[in-house]
This record gives structure tokens, sequence and C-alpha cells, in this order.
């Protein structure tokens, strides 16, 4: 008999932003402004829109919640994972990273107060939601530590225009 099943939800996307300052490697943080998540400290997230791909949706939260254009936009392998007891489902969504040029400024929207760059162990110990620290350091050893591999990388026209 097959037992009852808690359903997968896959609707998201995260993005970790990483930008060189003063020769220094950070990590963006954003402090949520609207009821979900208010006043926790995390990295970019956001929902699919009709007939967009994950990636396509990295690319626009990225700038409507930061302004930010210029950025090489790549997979990380890895994904973030809630369980919403309220919904009954687990949330999975894959995480991408943006590094982004260092004249690129960041102009908040209204989903946010404030925003911080800081090292990882500083963004490790910011972030709110358990798990986002495991995602951290993940990104680190494989974008900071190594060199990313050009397999992840995403090659789309415009990307960054």
């Amino acid at each position: 008999m097959k037992g009852i099943q808690t359903p997968i939800c896959s609707t998201g996307i995260a993005v970790v932003l990483l930008k060189k300052i003063n020769g220094l490697d950070k990590v963006l943080l954003l402090k949520r402004a609207t009821p979900v998540f208010k006043d926790m400290w995390c990295y970019i997230g956001g929902s699919l829109e009709q007939g967009e791909q994950a990636w396509e949706a990295a690319l626009r939260e990225v700038k409507e919640e930061t302004g930010i254009t210029k950025l090489a936009l790549y997979s990380s392998n890895t994904f973030d994972q809630i369980y919403s007891p309220v919904e009954n489902y687990l949330y999975i969504a894959p995480v991408f990273v943006g590094i982004v040029e260092e004249n690129q400024e960041v102009r908040l929207n209204n989903e946010h107060s404030e925003y911080k760059w800081l090292s990882f162990e500083e963004a490790k110990e910011f972030v709110t939601l358990p798990g986002n620290d495991e995602v951290l350091t993940f990104i680190e050893k494989h974008f900071i530590k190594k060199k990313p591999t050009e397999w992840l990388r995403i090659r789309v026209e415009n990307v960054g225009d």
C-alpha cells in the first residue's frame, strides 16, 4: 500500500549576489519589509511567472529587488528548501549565483527595507532562516574558493545588458 505523500512545490527561485568590494568577496543580504518573512535577512527570492524559466525569474527578481542588471549568472547546483506546516508542502527552489560588476549599485524596491554587503562569515551569522547558512557555505566553497565551472554559467543573449 502506498503511503500518503507530502507534496513538493517548486514555484520559485533564490539568488545569491556576490561582489568584490576593495578586493574582498562580499554577499548581498536584504531585510524583508513584506508580511512574508518580515524583518528577516535573506538573499533574493521570488516566484516564477507564467511561461518563465527559472533562470529568467532569477534575472527578473534581481532587477526588481535591487536594480542590478549587469551580472554573470550561474546555476549553483544547490537548492533552498523549506517545509510549510500551514500548507503542508515541501518548498524547493533552485539557487542561482550572480557575480555583480563592482560599479553596480543597489536600489531597493518596496519588498526590502535595508541591505548589506557582508563577508561570507558575517552573512552566515546574519541570515535568519535555518539552511540559508548552508547554502552560503556551499556557494563560498564552489564559487569563491574554487573557480565556478563554465558548465553552470547561464549564457543567454542580453544577460547583463
